[in-house]
């Protein structure tokens, strides 16, 4: 199965309009009894959160998993910083990757692979305002075109 199959639960489609992607990478997700429950239930935000390297770790940083209805006393904080697991290798490759100015690593999209909770992440360089003007004309010249090829086929 290729990265980023499987019963996807969150997609971050806004890290894909403000970043250009150089790269992606599968993580698993370190995750509570209740925030599994809530992932599996599609409760999940990616919009704002980023991951970070510390300490020869990766963090997953302000994504909102909202708290379980039946977890009670065992439901943890939405915003909390979760570990995700990645291999020694993995994570000097992305720090090696990261040094370049204006690199970081976001979250694309989280789905279930054989019952476990995993991550896309993608190393991204922030896009500049006129970079999303151009990406937009492009999309829509491109729609604009196969709209054409339609009409002249029918």
């Amino acid at each position: 199965m290729p990265k980023g199959e499987g019963n996807v639960v969150a997609q971050n489609k806004k890290a894909r309009h403000d970043y250009s992607i150089v790269d992606t990478i599968e993580a698993g997700i370190v995750l509570t009894g209740t925030e599994i429950k809530s992932v599996r239930a599609a409760r999940i935000q990616l919009k704002d959160g980023y991951a970070q390297i510390k300490n020869g770790e990766a963090w997953l940083i302000n994504v909102h998993i909202a708290p379980f209805e039946q977890g009670n006393i065992w439901n943890q904080d939405p915003e909390r910083t979760r570990k995700l697991l990645l291999k020694k290798k993995q994570i000097t490759k992305l720090q090696n990757d990261l040094k370049g100015t204006g690199m970081t690593l976001v979250p694309l999209k989280v789905y279930l692979k054989n019952g476990f909770a995993k991550v896309l992440l993608g190393i991204a360089k922030g896009k500049h305002d006129y970079d999303k003007r151009e990406s937009i004309k492009r999309r829509e010249q491109e729609r604009d075109i196969k709209r054409i090829i339609k009409s002249v086929n029918r």
